[in-house]
């Protein structure tokens, strides 16, 4: 017997237990950098995961309501725009995963799909406004931001991969999708 009677409520419960997570996550933090971002103990799996149980639409909602929610956490804002590019674009394309959730792999494929694309967008801010407040010219920006954005981003993201590929993690995985999505 389930306590959820409505499919929608049990889909805003497990979203808001994912995006808890991720929230609480994102202060765990193994490294921070200097002009923002940091590497935390797997903050953006758990808003991936939204997308790899609902799919593409609930997952971009709940990831744009996660890059809110990191904009009133500890914003870094050197520009107007940026903001935009910083948080509802790169942390909304979290929710991009949900792309891949029926296929083979889908929360991995999903997961390196959506790190990367908000690595770019990370990037893009980098190459947009920072290049400005450092004088070092587009190359030497685009090759600074990217520079600058894959210290952080990838190590979390080669650690997450690495996980998920664990036998015991990938069953616990499938699991919580089926309660998720059932």
């Amino acid at each position: 017997m389930t306590i959820f009677k409505n499919k929608l409520a049990k889909t805003l419960a497990f979203c808001g237990m994912a995006l808890a997570l991720g929230y609480v996550a994102s202060y765990i933090k193994i490294a921070s950098m200097p002009m923002g971002g940091s590497m935390t103990l797997f903050s953006m799996m758990f808003i991936c995961l939204i997308g790899y149980w609902y799919g593409l639409k609930v997952g971009l909602m709940a990831a744009v309501a996660y890059g809110v929610l990191q904009f009133l956490q500890k914003p870094v804002v050197i520009h107007p725009m940026q903001p935009i590019i910083d948080y509802v674009l790169a942390f909304g394309a979290l929710g991009l995963s949900g792309i891949f959730k029926d296929k083979k792999y889908g929360l991995i494929i999903g997961y390196s799909v959506a790190v990367f694309a908000r690595f770019i967008f990370h990037s893009l801010t980098g190459v947009i406004f920072f290049i400005d407040v450092t004088e070092m010219g587009i190359v030497g920006g685009s090759i600074a931001s990217l520079s600058y954005n894959l210290t952080y981003i990838l190590p979390e993201a080669i650690i997450t991969i690495v996980i998920l590929f664990l036998p015991p993690v990938k069953k616990a995985m499938s699991k919580v999708k089926e309660l998720a999505t059932t």
